[in-house]
């Protein structure tokens, strides 16, 4: 669930992006930097996955 909803944030954000939503490069930079927060959080969310499944063996 939780891996889901940073995925939708994140798709959020491109749709943004894509649709010219940033109004000046300051806004551009805001949303590009959470889209980049957001990658850094799923790559956490995997490795912590990861790592809960192969803790027992």
């Amino acid at each position: 669930m939780l891996k889901e909803r940073i995925e939708s944030d994140r798709d959020s954000a491109l749709q943004f992006l894509g649709g010219g939503g940033a109004k000046d490069f300051a806004m551009y930079k805001e949303t590009t930097g959470l889209i980049r927060g957001l990658e850094t959080c799923l790559s956490y969310v995997d490795d912590l996955a990861h790592r809960m499944e192969y803790d027992d063996e």
